[in-house]
């Protein structure tokens, strides 16, 4: 199933398949730890961007308190060091479209 799977989508993106037996081969010989150790080296910690962009209007960031702010950061990978107005300003630079701002 796999096999004829790969070879229509081979075939659809134009490889030839003049030497199907030798191309099979390739696959079936490739090792299988590579695959197993590279996907077991991924860590936790490493940054993943959020699913949604933040939905907060210019009030809701001028209210919002500095744990907040930080978190919001955070998520997104961004380190900021300064007053809650300094970073309330950050955010919104960062977050709000121009004519949201």
């Amino acid at each position: 199933m796999a096999l004829k799977l790969f070879q229509s989508a081979m075939f659809n993106l134009g490889y030839s398949m003049d030497n199907k037996e030798e191309q099979c081969k390739q696959i079936e010989d490739y090792p299988k730890e590579e695959v197993k150790s590279s996907a077991n080296n991924f860590k936790a910690s490493e940054f993943q961007m959020p699913l949604h962009y933040p939905r907060y209007r210019k009030e809701d960031y001028e209210k919002m308190e500095e744990w907040r702010v930080d978190l919001l950061l955070k998520q997104y990978g961004i380190s900021f060091k300064g007053t809650l107005d300094d970073k309330r300003a950050f955010a919104m630079g960062t977050f709000l479209w121009p004519d949201q701002y």
